[in-house]
């Protein structure tokens, strides 16, 4: 954390352009103590150093003075989008500098919350259970999560279960990796109401529970006949290139039969890790191409999985080239992980992704991915990266350095007690309901939108 957020803090952080805000700097200590009157000027990030750019005079300069709490606040109106530095000087020597951002009116009500879309527990190929697999992403700052277990739904109902009864600001939600006959192609369904895996009558999930679902109501489970008859007939009607052999043009009708039952259930369906390599990489590029192209899934997994350049970076680079070429979907990055123990495995926090939703529920942060309100964060090392729209990936740097650090030691606490909770610790539950309620104060405190 910057040694300035140890010593003081702003709030608001996050404003909306054009607003009139109050902000207040608050000292953390007497050693951080502020007196007397300061002058205070606030200079727009891409306007360059108005050392060299003076002719350009759009800081904002003023006097304040220390109330009798200790704190120096001042009005300001932040006219155009971006990063401002706040400035505190005394006798033309700087003393203090820090950090507020301004949005324009789109980003209104539009939080940053950070997730994991795609992450296994034991009751496929992972390590842990389930529920303890959240409790560890609370405690690394996940806001929200999902439970994608091979060829398997339940175990994301079992994560929800697991903390039904106690007040939780983690969001857990619904959801699968993607598993059908004849199609070796890698999909995550986030959200449905229902299973896709549970559509058919010889899948794991239909075979080990009969949980497919959080409507009362789920589409009926097919034969593995009937669904291969239904996919046949999607090749016809999808035209599919006579370029494609006709196992490559069933795997192609699969995935679209597949995205369209995730879009009936309301949920969002996710190309994934198409640049893994399993023995070769995972999908031949010639299909990834074609799906591209012809975009049948809400989101594409930009970064995940693993930590070598021929995964993450080839699906960044494949992202920016086809946005030049006019082909724009929604992106997300999420670990992959099957292992949730950050110190023992170094993909457990790869990446991840920030969605910029109007509250951290399953439907609000579909809704903000499939509008492009998200950008996908790659941890592969200390020096983190962004990949997305540069605008979003602007303001998803600035809440990195200036919010997380802050919003992540509340969640280590919840995630530490949501874990003693599910294992049987008797006053973890009223530890659960004692802190509740912080996480949302938080934003409310430091986000004026």
């Amino acid at each position: 954390m910057k040694t300035e957020l140890h010593n003081y803090d702003i709030y608001p952080k996050v404003v909306l352009t054009g607003a009139q805000t109050r902000f207040t700097i608050h000292p953390l200590g007497a050693h951080a103590a502020l007196s007397g009157e300061y002058q205070v000027s606030i200079h727009p990030l891409a306007d360059a150093s108005p050392l060299h750019y003076p002719e350009r005079g759009t800081a904002i300069r003023l006097s304040a003075a220390v109330n009798n709490r200790g704190d120096l606040a001042f009005d300001a109106v932040l006219s155009a989008e971006g990063e401002y530095f706040i400035r505190l000087f005394r006798d033309d020597q700087r003393v203090l500098q820090m950090s507020v951002y301004a949005l324009e009116n789109d980003m209104r009500g539009r939080l940053p919350f950070r997730g994991d879309l795609h992450v296994h527990s034991f009751r496929s190929d992972g390590r842990q259970s389930p529920a303890v697999v959240c409790a560890n992403y609370r405690k690394y700052g996940y806001d929200f999560i999902s439970i994608t277990d091979h060829r398997r739904y339940y175990p994301s109902l079992e994560a929800i279960d697991a903390y039904r009864d106690v007040p939780c600001e983690l969001t857990i939600v619904p959801g699968e990796e993607i598993h059908l006959p004849g199609n070796d192609i890698h999909t995550v369904n986030f959200g449905a109401e229902h299973s896709i895996n549970g559509l058919l009558e010889s899948s794991a999930q239909t075979m080990e529970s009969t949980r497919r679902a959080i409507v009362s109501n789920p589409p009926p489970v097919r034969t593995d006949d009937e669904y291969r008859a239904e996919v046949t007939a999607l090749i016809s009607e999808l035209e599919i290139p006579d370029c494609f052999p006709e196992s490559e043009k069933f795997s192609i009708a699969s995935c679209n039969w597949i995205f369209r039952r995730i879009k009936e259930g309301n949920g969002l369906g996710i190309y994934t890790h198409p640049y893994w390599i399993s023995d070769m990489f995972q999908v031949p590029e010639t299909i990834t191409d074609y799906l591209a192209e012809t975009h049948p899934f809400d989101a594409y997994e930009v970064l995940g999985g693993e930590n070598y350049f021929r995964q993450n970076g080839f699906q960044t680079v494949r992202y920016y080239e086809d946005r030049a070429k006019g082909r724009k979907y929604p992106i997300v990055g999420s670990t992959d992980s099957h292992n949730s123990i950050a110190e023992d495995n170094r993909n457990a926090l790869i990446c991840s992704t920030f969605v910029f939703a109007k509250a951290n529920e399953r439907v609000s942060l579909i809704e903000a991915i499939k509008d492009s309100y998200s950008v996908a964060v790659d941890t592969i090392s200390p020096e983190y990266r962004i990949v997305g729209d540069f605008r979003l990936v602007k303001y998803a740097r600035f809440i990195l350095d200036e919010f997380t650090p802050l919003h992540d030691a509340l969640c280590f606490e919840e995630g530490r007690l949501m874990k003693d909770y599910i294992t049987g610790d008797e006053y973890a539950a009223d530890g659960l309901r004692h802190i509740h309620g912080r996480m949302a104060r938080l934003f409310h405190k430091y986000f004026a939108l």
